[in-house]
């Protein structure tokens, strides 16, 4: 039971329940510590919290010691989208990858063993997976983090990850409701825009959330995107339309709504943070997921406070932000019987074996395994704000261990071909790219490696939409460490 400290009233505390907010450091600093007890129910961790399994445990429990029953939130989708492994890459390919394979009893086993991870540690509350529709190749946030360009492909996985996790204890947060799949903008750069008909909507972006409540998934994330034929003026997270008649009304889910960032410029850039903190609870969400930018406690301050505004003067419904409350309070609830039922088995090779799964090869045949040195030269494009620029990617240092000499270098541009060669030398030339339709420079610089080095191995850790060239075409579906390994088990003959 958690003591709240003196002088903290109902309303206070509900309006600190429904938020999620981040922190710097790897300690819980002290003002997030005084918020747990006065109400604050979660907190959200990125990769700037995490420094080792051990760190976290500690930190996790540090958390627990103020209030034992605190929700702790993680962007962990495995792939490329790791805060566990931020500094040197996942243990487990991403969807992508599983969806390649389409083998769901292997995704209900990696989400099964990365559930475990997380609840050793102490984390409770994944926000994951994504069950986007990847029907826009040239999607600048989605790709390799969907399970595919098909609504059964990704709905049944979908549904098998959710139960994997969960049967870990830790709850799934299924993401980005209504479908975040077919746009070509980031939300966390502006507002994207979906303009198809709800027929479209509802056979193509809603069946995997379909799947997911069918699943139990314990929370759905929303998405920060505009889509006409269901709300010509607001974004899904703040549209009542969406999130209580669509969500709540004709799917029938009845747990925790959580929004996507609202530091993300689709938001915050339009309405704020603080009015759209209030909108979207009145809309129908049940927790605010604020922190990945701003992760402090004048943030939390100034959101609690706008809610406790609004109550006051009659914009928010107060049983709206009670209801909200007891939701987010619910999930704590369950967290807790689940980490007491939990005893997983440990399975520490699954992400491999899925990982190598995974591999789709071309000119296998006539490949001979390298026993020299290569050159790795990684077409590197900007990175996508939901992975980060700080997780490493590429083949060069898990080809390095098989094949001592190995060197690399990063290039971009349109001179990156040239520069490639030049680097190069006369050593034997691994060219890796990420989503190459994606970066007409990509292509180019291929072109002019290939030209001069017909002998060169390509590797494709993003999409693989562009046509596989080379002497050997890798596509591994997606850029995790993981991936990287059983990509250069192939290249060193292991």
């Amino acid at each position: 039971m958690t003591t709240f400290a003196s002088g903290t009233d109902t309303l206070t505390r509900d309006a600190l329940t429904v938020l999620q907010p981040g922190f710097t450091g790897t300690t819980a600093p002290d003002w997030l510590l005084r918020r747990l007890g006065e109400g604050l129910a979660s907190v959200g961790l990125f990769g700037r919290n995490i420094a080792s399994p051990e760190q976290l445990t500690a930190l996790t429990a540090q958390l627990r010691a103020e209030r034992g029953d605190v929700l702790v939130a993680i962007d962990e989708e495995g792939g490329d989208v790791t805060r566990l492994e931020v500094r040197t890459g996942s243990s487990f390919p991403g969807n992508h990858a599983l969806g390649a394979v389409d083998d769901v009893e292997l995704t209900r086993e990696v989400a099964a063993e990365l559930g475990r991870r997380l609840a050793a540690c102490g984390v409770n509350l994944n926000w994951a997976p994504s069950a986007d529709v990847n029907s826009n190749p040239s999607n600048p946030v989605i790709g390799v983090r969907s399970f595919g360009a098909s609504s059964k492909l990704v709905a049944r996985h979908t549904a098998a990850y959710v139960t994997g996790l969960q049967s870990a204890g830790v709850a799934a947060c299924t993401k980005h409701f209504p479908g975040h799949g077919d746009t070509a903008v980031d939300s966390h750069h502006a507002l994207p825009r979906i303009d198809v008909d709800t027929s479209v909507l509802g056979s193509r972006e809603l069946s995997p959330f379909r799947a997911a409540i069918a699943a139990g998934t314990r929370a759905v994330m929303t998405a920060h995107i505009l889509v006409p034929a269901l709300d010509p003026d607001r974004p899904a997270t703040l549209s009542g339309q969406v999130l209580t008649d669509l969500l709540r009304g004709e799917l029938g889910y009845t747990g925790l709504i959580v929004t996507d960032g609202m530091e993300m410029q689709a938001i915050s850039g339009t309405y704020g943070i603080e009015r759209g903190s209030v909108l979207a609870i009145a809309a129908g969400a049940d927790a605010i997921c604020v922190g990945g930018g701003l992760a402090d406690d004048e943030t939390v301050r100034r959101l609690r406070d706008a809610l406790v505004s609004a109550v006051r003067s009659g914009e928010l419904p107060e049983e709206r932000l009670a209801e909200a409350a007891e939701r987010v309070r619910t999930l704590a609830h369950w967290t807790v019987a689940g980490a007491a039922d939990a005893q997983l088995p440990a399975d520490e090779e699954v992400g491999l074996r899925a990982a190598r799964r995974a591999l789709r090869i071309t000119g296998a045949e006539g490949f001979t395994p390298l026993t020299t040195a290569p050159y790795v030269a990684a077409f590197t494009p900007v990175a996508n704000v939901a992975v980060g620029d700080e997780t490493p990617w590429g083949v060069a240092a898990e080809l390095a261990r098989l094949i001592p000499g190995t060197e690399t270098g990063s290039f971009a541009g349109e001179d990156a071909g040239l520069a490639t060669l030049a680097a190069a030398g006369p050593r034997r030339v691994v060219a890796v790219v990420r989503d190459e339709h994606r970066h007409p420079w990509m292509g180019a610089a291929l072109d002019t490696v290939l030209r001069t080095r017909p002998d060169t191995i390509v590797i494709e850790m993003g999409l693989p939409q562009a046509p596989a060239r080379g002497a050997l075409h890798i596509a591994t579906h997606g850029a995790a460490r993981v991936c990287a390994r059983a990509a250069a088990e192939i290249i060193a003959g292991e």
